[in-house]
């Protein structure tokens, strides 16, 4: 699996953005997907998920409320629906595929993107 995310950018404290992670390949479906995001000097940190099927999402406290994930199995494609945008959510984010239904750990993932740079300003 081919992983690539797009859709970071600058944005005011407040606002929104959306990214996409388009995966290649036949067996998107059968993959938990994730996000996660990393700053200069800390680790990567995982932020929201979604299973194989669209049925169930976990996140973590700081982003409930705030963030949305989805996914498109169809077009091979996950979001994450950024709102209400905080200074500290700037990071590269990362979309990354498991083999598990869902996956809520940094090692249960497999396949990971490129990153794309969020930039919130206050």
């Amino acid at each position: 699996v081919q992983l690539q995310a797009s859709g970071g950018g600058l944005v005011q404290a407040g606002g929104s953005l959306r990214l996409s992670c388009a995966a290649s390949g036949r067996t998107f479906s059968s993959y938990g997907m994730g996000w996660f995001r990393q700053t200069p000097g800390k680790e990567r940190e995982f932020v929201l998920c979604i299973s194989s099927s669209g049925g169930a999402t976990y996140y973590i406290d700081s982003v409930k409320g705030r963030f949305t994930i989805s996914r498109d199995n169809a077009k091979n494609t996950v979001y994450l629906q950024m709102n209400s945008l905080k200074p500290e959510d700037t990071a590269v984010y990362y979309c990354a595929a498991s083999p598990l239904i869902i996956a809520t750990t940094r090692d249960e993932y497999q396949y990971w993107g490129k990153g794309t740079l969020v930039t919130v300003s206050s």
